[in-house]
């Protein structure tokens, strides 16, 4: 009998061991370090969401050199986390990028200012230094600027961009009157710095009407020829929204397990959840698919710069709901 139970017990380690081996391999990067920003990937690789669908998922943190469209061109990934604006510029220069996947409903991008740098509305922006990021983050900030007639070249009628590194150290040394700030991240730097939300102003993109879509899937349009790789997304999508509504459901948690993967150890518990507070606020609203009138608004947004628009003409295959369509119903 004990030999028999042996035999059984070497059989399921073997048949265990050949699914493992079997496990389809997916890279996701990225598109900044690792913090709750990503908790939803986080969250699906912990829980064994991704392991249920039989991937094994390598999750590639970014940072300030790393820009997601140069690693999938590379091949250093299947799929990578963009802003839309980054992408559709990425896809008009010829790397024809697909989102198959829009986690991120609403979006978190501010200026926030000084109230004693003179700044109360946008019309205040006049002659003001702006920290601005670059790296394919700048466009939304230059469509926001075209809509509002202002050079970015500086003098009185326009505004001097200051290139922003990613910190916040401009608006506190007093060298920009704002600074961009994401509303679950740096502009709880700046009050952890010392100024109160009183002593300042922010301007959120989406209340501007100039909001354009972040945080996307995406995937090289070429590879969505392939059914195996089609198969492969979709299960990673239906794993990953489910990560995604799990740490909408139980931010503090969700954000322990970005802290036990960060590898930095540079985040701190109190920032990450705070931070997945706020990140949960944007995903809200969102079953992974992206709404047709969120991509036509940032198009449109990117259309409008004037003479030197983000993009110059709408884009045609930017997105499909082949992956989605499958993964959530």
């Amino acid at each position: 009998m004990k030999t028999m139970v042996k035999s059984l017990g070497v059989a399921a380690l073997a048949l265990w061991g050949g699914m493992a081996a079997a496990a389809d391999q997916v890279t996701l990067q990225l598109k900044w370090v690792t913090q709750a920003q990503f908790a939803g990937y986080y969250v699906a690789l912990d829980k064994g969401f991704y392991a249920e669908e039989g991937l094994d998922v390598t999750i590639k943190p970014g940072g300030p050199d790393i820009a997601p469209a140069q690693v999938i061109a590379g091949g250093g990934a299947d799929v990578v986390l963009d802003w839309m604006p980054s992408a559709l510029a990425s896809r008009e220069k010829g790397l024809a990028l697909v989102n198959i996947a829009q986690p991120f409903k609403s979006s978190g991008m501010m200026l926030t200012c000084r109230k004693d740098a003179g700044v109360a509305s946008p019309a205040d922006f006049k002659g003001k230094t702006l920290g601005v990021w670059f790296f394919g983050n700048e466009y939304p900030f230059l469509s926001w600027m075209s809509k509002l007639g202002y050079s970015t070249e500086g003098g009185a009628d326009g505004v001097t961009v200051l290139k922003q590194g990613f910190n916040v150290d401009p608006i506190l040394q007093g060298q920009a009157a704002c600074v961009s700030t994401m509303t679950y991240n740096e502009y709880w730097q700046i009050i952890d710095a010392g100024l109160s939300p009183d002593d300042l102003v922010v301007f959120k993109y989406e209340d501007q009407g100039v909001a354009t879509l972040e945080d996307g899937m995406y995937v090289l349009e070429d590879n969505l020829k392939d059914p195996a790789f089609v198969e492969k997304m979709v299960k990673f999508v239906r794993a990953s929204m489910k990560g995604w509504k799990w740490a909408e459901e139980n931010p503090d948690d969700a954000a322990m397990i970005v802290l036990d993967n960060d590898a930095s150890g540079a985040q701190t518990e109190a920032h990450q959840k705070r931070m997945m507070g706020e990140v949960a606020k944007l995903t809200a609203g969102s079953n992974g698919a992206l709404d047709p009138a969120d991509y036509e608004r940032t198009v449109a947004s990117l259309l409008s710069g004037g003479s030197d628009p983000v993009i110059s003409k709408a884009p045609e295959g930017a997105w499909t709901h082949m992956i989605t369509d499958k993964a959530l119903n």
